[in-house]
């Protein structure tokens, strides 16, 4: 494999014995010819691997697996958030992706929010909600493409929010912990049985929940968007001042649309077009492709700057023209085409950070799970779901298990914003699942959940596959970097270059050479991201399964 933009050699992945005696040694990639499913949750995991092994394809092994996600990871997911996905679906040899996110309520406008005094968003409100998108994402991928049905794949859930499970070490001492009853008293019946907070190792159930999702298996989605659960919702939206409607939960729908894609030296990286920020990951790889990276020391002085230059203009871009398409005219095409990468990768400095970048003019030149499954016959899927903040907006409607998401918070009350709050309308999301194909054939279903970082995830993760050569977990194992300060759709502009955090196993002589070079350093370390991966080979067929060390997670195979 030859890099692009020079003659740099690279080693076959998974397959250097140098590479795996050298590897970051935290987990071995899983390897296994019948199906596979990644997650950040064992026992979630566990739960589509006996998907697959009741005769399911992998898409009733990401039901079933998201579903049970929901339960024993509920700050970061749920039946109250949003749902992408991207499947590649053996038979008809094609990628399909789904737009299961919600849509803002009929009666909340700028208007509106100017009549009631609202200048910002609050988080911990209703109106902070949208129309929750999961449980008809579920259905149509159920309709489509699944063997099991729906109600099959709820009862690992059902079970699990009824007899309890254990709290994993990052759920228990993250997540819970981190919200006391008095910071969030419209979750804590739920969450903070007897007045106590859960700890690591304790059982948790959840027997509301269990009850709701029973309905669903029972009912399908109308039992979400037009029965008692829909009653619920509205009724707490209501009473705390919020504008859901019966209508707004009834007219709900997902949708089918087509993924947009990017090669990168020579393979193809795809993505879900916005309401989404998912094809600033392609903007980023077009302007590295230009730039002989593979052949830069991993996480070098060189090597980040480089990427770090590249993802401020993409997100410059992010800014100003991503947004709902039904609302705005958003130049795909021309954002992700590679003229358009020549001419803004010519503002790149190889020596200096920028500190004012702007957008440029396409038309001329939190808390998020991701998981993804593969089976026997080939189908691979890459599937991302979330409340947005951990624990969404920490309001559970009376009588439910779950709490419904804040992705409205991210709506702009600025008049002129592409992305200003107006009524039936998707906000921007953060969410994006990621697939790569080469030559027309699936090669890896893959993301990295982390909010705004998600999109400088994916792209270090593709350097680490196709510019070092790594297998798919050393790919995820590998320190990260992440650059804040962006200009950002919500509003606000980059200050002074924004500023650089670093994980642990970047060397402090890089940070310094990268400080000499006008970045600014946050202090300390911090963690970014989530990871998960599944490789393709076939001849005979294999999948090669790489989770983050960061998370409980595990990568299983049969």
């Amino acid at each position: 494999m030859a890099s692009a933009a020079g003659t740099t050699e690279r080693k076959r992945p998974f397959f250097d014995k140098e590479r795996i005696e050298a590897r970051n040694r935290n987990r071995s990639t899983v390897v296994c010819r019948h199906g596979m499913v990644c997650a950040s949750q064992p026992l979630a995991a566990m739960a589509g691997i006996d998907a697959l092994k009741a005769g399911g394809t992998c898409i009733d092994a990401a039901i079933t697996c998201n579903a049970a996600l929901g339960v024993v990871e509920p700050a970061s997911n749920g039946i109250g958030g949003d749902l992408f996905a991207i499947a590649w679906i053996e038979k008809e040899g094609k990628l399909f992706g789904l737009n299961a996110s919600g849509r803002s309520p009929y009666d909340w406008s700028l208007e509106e929010a100017a009549k009631m005094g609202v200048t910002d968003i609050k988080r911990q409100s209703p109106l902070s909600w949208n129309v929750p998108g999961c449980v008809s994402g579920w259905k149509m991928l159920s309709d489509r493409w699944g063997k099991l049905g729906l109600a099959k794949c709820l009862e690992p859930a059902i079970a699990l929010a009824r007899d309890g499970f254990p709290l994993s070490p990052i759920i228990g001492t993250q997540q819970f912990a981190s919200w006391p009853s008095e910071m969030a008293p419209h979750m804590a019946k739920v969450y903070h049985p007897d007045g106590k907070i859960p700890r690591y190792g304790d059982i948790f159930q959840n027997p509301l929940l269990a009850n709701n999702l029973s309905a669903i298996a029972k009912d399908g989605p109308a039992a979400f968007y037009e029965g008692e659960i829909a009653q619920a919702i509205v009724k707490k939206s209501q009473e705390l001042g919020g504008k859901m409607s019966l209508r707004d939960l009834k007219d709900h729908t997902a949708n089918w649309v087509e993924p947009v894609s990017a090669n990168y030296r020579g393979w193809d990286v795809w993505e879900i077009p916005p309401n989404g920020q998912g094809i600033s990951v392609l903007q980023i790889l077009n302007m590295l492709e230009l730039f002989d990276i593979g052949s830069m020391q991993l996480n070098s002085a060189e090597h980040l700057h480089l990427f770090i230059e590249a993802k401020k203009l993409a997100y410059e871009d992010r800014a100003v023209y991503y947004a709902d398409p039904e609302f705005a005219d958003v130049p795909v095409k021309e954002l992700i085409s590679k003229e358009y990468a020549k001419a803004r990768a010519k503002l790149i400095n190889p020596k200096r950070a920028a500190t004012d970048v702007k957008y440029g003019d396409p038309k001329l030149d939190s808390d998020t799970i991701y998981m993804c499954a593969a089976d026997s016959e080939g189908n691979m899927i890459s599937l991302i779901q979330s409340n947005y903040a951990g624990f969404g907006s920490t309001i559970c409607p009376d009588g439910c298990g779950f709490v419904i998401q804040n992705r409205g918070e991210g709506f702009s009350l600025d008049p002129k914003h592409r992305c200003k709050l107006e009524p039936h309308k998707r906000p921007f999301h953060t969410i994006i699942p990621a697939f790569m194909t080469k030559d027309n054939k699936p090669v890896m279903a893959f993301g990295v959940m982390g909010g705004d970082f998600q999109p400088q995830g994916h792209s270090q993760v593709t350097m680490n596959m196709i510019d070092f050569g790594m297998t798919p977990q050393e790919a995820g194992d590998q320190p990260r970097v992440s650059h804040d300060g962006s200009s950002s759709p919500w509003g606000g502009t980059m200050e002074n270059g924004g500023r650089l955090k670093f994980e642990h196993g970047i060397d402090d002589a890089v940070k310094q050479q990268l400080a000499d070079m006008g970045h600014q350093i946050a202090d300390g370390v911090d963690s970014h991201g989530g990871y998960q991966a599944i490789w393709r080979e076939d001849d005979p067929l294999r999948y090669f399964g790489g989770t983050d060390p960061r998370l409980d997670g595990a990568a299983l195979g049969y």
